[in-house]
């Protein structure tokens, strides 16, 4: 009998991770009964928890149901106060100085994912599952304007694939999207509209598809075709990229010196995005399994059995929407500099020209639409970040660098 190795890494901040948590593991009870009797699935959970995001005590996080406890082999968590002890021993180590480990290590969500990367091959994982703490596994469709859900099987649907890949990636639907339902008027209109989404979006996001998002709510339905097929497809290399989430994503750690760190500058996200430009030479796979993103936490209840059958549409007017919308856009532009700097060096002054421009023309607009000079900002933080470019390709290389070292120290 054959034994996989198969950590459940979590990068959270949220309470409701352990309901999250609760519920993958009740569907993986059910799911893996289909499993050969050759093979035998052990389960070890990685957490890296932040407690200033949502003002939380790591008993939110540690606070594990016997139940839970049970069906995971191991358990380990990364918090302020319990690091692992072998990153401390590579900060006391002098083959490694403070600013390559703060590369590799540092705030924000890929120095989280990192710790809970490096666990796992310390540990020998054969393979590593990052999941998110607003994600859960169902699906939902929409037939004749009503909604059918469906359960996932998260954890075996990237066991049938992840042991021929490098990387498995899955679908997401829900409120996938920051960008709210916009209704045009005098004051922005739809050309404006997406001359400023194309300006600072990367470059897999295409205006038809965020057009349709937006007719739609604000809402992404899973396709019956992904739900009925059980074939995966590789993931294209488009612009530079093999776009993948950071999310329902599968690693394979078979062989650790593969392994790719993930990285975004200072302040940013785009820790996915950033490890899509690694991924040309890597067999990178798409799986048909959905997660269900619920970006506003508002259908919590759905872990307890309550499936509408209707959804609501994100609509500008609430101040929690129109905040998501522009720290998303803070996000992007925050991150695009670098992106277009990697992907497309020889274009890369000419296409920042470009954006400030769109920027300059179309953020009073959108100020004055969503009636919140904050959305002002973007453009200063987009020639900031521009600015920083060189220092924060350099930072991106250096994570790389320092990350093969790290691994191979792993193998000492």
């Amino acid at each position: 009998m054959s034994e996989i190795r198969l950590g459940i890494g979590f990068a959270t901040g949220r309470r409701n991770f352990r309901k999250v948590l609760n519920s993958y593991i009740n569907t993986w009870k059910i799911s893996k009964k289909s499993l050969s009797e050759e093979d035998h699935v052990s389960l070890h959970l990685f957490v890296s928890y932040d407690l200033e995001y949502h003002n939380t005590k790591s008993t939110d996080f540690t606070n594990l149901s016997q139940e839970i406890v049970d069906a995971f082999d191991s358990i380990t968590f990364l918090g302020a106060k319990n690091a692992l002890r072998s990153i401390e021993m590579l900060q006391k180590s002098s083959e490694f100085s403070q600013s390559e480990l703060k590369s590799v290590f540092g705030g924000g969500y890929a120095g989280k994912r990192n710790a809970i990367l490096y666990a796992a091959i310390e540990n020998q994982m054969d393979y590593l599952l990052f999941l998110d703490d607003d994600e859960y596994p169902m699906a939902v469709s929409n037939n004749r304007n009503l909604c059918l859900w469906s359960g996932q099987q998260v954890f075996l649907s990237h066991l049938k694939e992840i042991e021929n890949a490098d990387y498995s990636n899955g679908f997401h639907c829900g409120y996938v999207s920051p960008i709210p339902q916009i209704t045009f008027n005098e004051t922005l209109n739809e050309h404006d509209f997406r001359v400023f989404i194309e300006a600072i979006s990367n470059d897999i996001i295409n205006w038809n598809s965020i057009k349709n998002l937006m007719n739609s709510g604000g809402v992404t339905y899973a396709s019956t075709d992904v739900l009925l097929s059980d074939e995966a497809t590789d993931v294209p290399y488009a612009g530079g990229c093999k776009f993948i989430s950071g999310a329902n994503l599968c690693i394979n750690l078979k062989n650790p010196q593969l392994s790719l760190p993930f990285f975004n500058p200072p302040g940013a996200r785009g820790e996915d995005t950033f490890l899509s430009t690694m991924l040309k030479e890597r067999i990178v796979r798409r799986i048909p399994c959905y997660t269900f993103h619920d970006g506003f936490s508002i259908y919590q209840n759905l872990l307890d059995g309550t499936l509408p059958i209707q959804l609501s549409p994100i609509t500008t007017g609430s101040s929690t929407v129109n905040t998501r919308f522009l720290n998303a856009c803070i996000g992007w532009v925050r991150y695009k500099p670098l992106l277009v700097y990697i992907t497309a060096p020889d274009q890369y002054q000419q296409r920042m020209q470009s954006i400030l421009m769109a920027l300059q023309e179309t953020l009073p607009k959108i100020s004055e639409y969503f009636m919140d000079q904050r959305f002002m900002t973007i453009a200063l933080e987009f020639e900031k970040y521009c600015k920083n470019v060189k220092k924060h390709h350099e930072q991106f290389l250096r994570t790389q660098i320092t990350w093969k070292k790290i691994v191979n120290s792993i193998n000492q």
